[in-house]
């Protein structure tokens, strides 16, 4: 796992040196219900770390896992727009250097470990190597709004 702990934290540590200082103002603006701003594109992220860190720790501790799975609620309800862009970069940034950590040091006889869900068990080894796939996916996202968002001649600084 360790090239994947070393991909997730090259990754974050890139991301977050170019995105450091986005316009508070600019990172809220929601161009529609369904669009996520970036600041919820990355209070998605947060979640993601959370719910990540929860199944890496428990999955070395048990072999099977019964975990509930996330919900696209949990945007509206952490209310991620109220809250100031850095702050929130910087918590996702420490965030996802401890779960490459975690990746690192994860016992390798626990990766066959499973998450049990409706759809298919996952494993330890796959759901930290996905964790890095989801991340990266988002992280397009976050860029293709950015992008979205200036074409329609939002302000930024």
């Amino acid at each position: 796992m360790k090239t994947t702990a070393d991909d997730l934290e090259k990754t974050v540590r890139d991301f977050a040196s170019r995105h450091a200082g986005t316009e508070d103002g600019f990172a809220s603006i929601n161009l529609g219900p369904d669009k996520w701003s970036l600041k919820e594109i990355l209070g998605h992220l947060i979640d993601s770390a959370a719910n990540n860190h929860q199944r890496f720790v428990r999955l070395q501790e048990t072999a099977v896992l019964e975990f509930p799975a996330y919900s696209p609620e949990w945007i509206a309800i952490q209310k991620y727009n109220d809250m100031n862009f850095d702050d929130l970069l910087d918590l996702w940034k420490s965030y996802n250097i401890f779960l490459a950590h975690l990746m690192r040091t994860a016992d390798p006889g626990s990766l066959t470990h499973v998450w049990v869900r409706d759809e298919a068990d996952l494993t330890l080894k796959f759901l930290m190597t996905d964790y890095l796939e989801h991340l990266r996916s988002h992280l397009a996202h976050f860029g293709e709004r950015m992008e979205e968002l200036r074409r329609r001649g939002t302000n930024r600084p």
